[in-house]
């Protein structure tokens, strides 16, 4: 009889906390809810001195084992020295039973069975990080994706495209969707408050979370813009980084610098209040690995007004109202439709209960004693 699996190393050296987006929030939730229901394996997070000591401020010490290496994201080299050797070496040292990492990169000799999430491709088809980087981690995810034990993705639509991309066989992987991004467990910041902050004044809200990279394709909202009524505000909460200059600039030539915000990243404190003032949120994306910032949305009963694109025809199936990701027009009348749609409220909340970490937990685990049965 197979034995149990005892120990899993949880790769999260790409932590680089209120910056990582969708993969930090991935670890937040499924890791404990890994925890929680295989209390029978121990589970150790490798990460960031900062991501380390934002999960020990947290209170993980109490759920997992963590293990802290001598870098930072944003060290490009010094990641991949700890990814690609001081990572294979604890695994054969540790004699852990598999070493999952969360977040597409991974060491190409894991030093133990290697079950790696491939959230997508994006930086294979889009431009989102430097040409060296980019480089550096097309290559490493190819070798690592086809040495691994198993492959988990969120979605079928993200599955054939990595695929198609990478040359994989889709018999690799686990589709395994994910929970429904961060639960809103947190006590809001002041309405008042927040709107005095941001200068929302009365205004409707039209809200969209999500870093400022070129494929998030915020650009399409601010040409949008124009063909909103005039009491919308349009908010582009999210990590700035250099795609918001353009943002800003478009911002101006399209008369709309006043009716745009650009918050950064928000406290989750924050944020909760930001759905609440939300009359709809607007996710214009060109590729995405789920969509966990939708299912976020309709949780919290906020209609959806979303690109239309295989992977969130998947997610989202009636919940939403779709529109061509690279027509402003198209964008602005779902917004609009959106806006004024109550029903939508409660389909986005009933659909996104589908959805539970719990659930992506238990397909997880199976992945893993795929991995483990196949490799035997």
């Amino acid at each position: 009889m197979r034995s149990p699996i005892r120990s899993v190393a949880l790769n999260a050296l790409f932590l680089d906390p209120g910056v990582s987006g969708g993969p930090e929030t991935y670890l937040r939730q499924l890791a404990p809810a890994l925890v929680s229901e295989y209390p029978g394996t121990r589970f150790t997070v490798v990460t960031t001195r900062r991501g380390a000591a934002a999960l020990e401020r947290d209170g993980w010490r109490d759920q997992v084992e963590l293990l802290t290496l001598p870098v930072d994201e944003g060290q490009r080299l010094r990641r991949a020295l700890a990814e690609q050797a001081l990572l294979p070496s604890l695994a054969r040292r540790r004699d852990w039973d598999l070493v999952h990492s969360l977040a597409t990169v991974a060491p190409i000799r894991a030093g133990a069975p290697s079950v790696i999430t491939l959230h997508d491709v994006t930086f294979f088809r889009h431009r989102t990080f430097g040409l060296v980087t980019t480089v550096g981690m097309r290559q490493i995810t190819a070798r690592a994706a086809r040495r691994a034990s198993a492959l988990i993705t969120a979605a079928g639509a993200v599955r054939d495209e990595i695929c198609s991309v990478l040359g994989l066989d889709p018999s690799a992987f686990s589709i395994v969707p994910h929970g429904v991004g961060r639960p809103a467990d947190v006590e809001p910041a002041p309405e008042a408050e927040l709107r005095e902050r941001h200068a929302l004044g009365n205004s409707r809200v039209v809200l969209c979370v999500a870093a400022k990279r070129p494929h998030k394709n915020q650009e399409l909202l601010i040409r949008a813009l124009p063909q909103l009524p005039n009491d919308v505000v349009l908010v582009l909460a999210g990590h700035p980084e250099p795609y918001e200059q353009l943002l800003r600039t478009l911002a101006q030539e399209y008369g709309v610098a006043a009716r745009v915000r650009f918050p950064g990243y928000v406290a989750d404190d924050e944020l909760e209040t930001l759905w609440r003032l939300a009359g709809c949120f607007a996710f214009p994306t060109l590729a995405e690995g789920f969509g966990l910032p939708v299912l976020e949305a309709m949780q919290r009963a906020v209609p959806v007004a979303c690109s239309d694109i295989p992977v969130l025809r998947e997610v989202c199936g009636d919940a939403v109202l779709y529109f061509d990701p690279h027509d402003p027009g198209s964008a602005a009348a779902a917004i609009v439709a959106a806006l004024d749609d109550d029903s939508l409220r409660a389909r986005g909340r009933e659909h996104a209960s589908h959805y539970s970490w719990r659930d992506a937990a238990h397909g997880t685990f199976e992945a893993y004693e795929r991995a483990l049965r196949d490799r035997a």
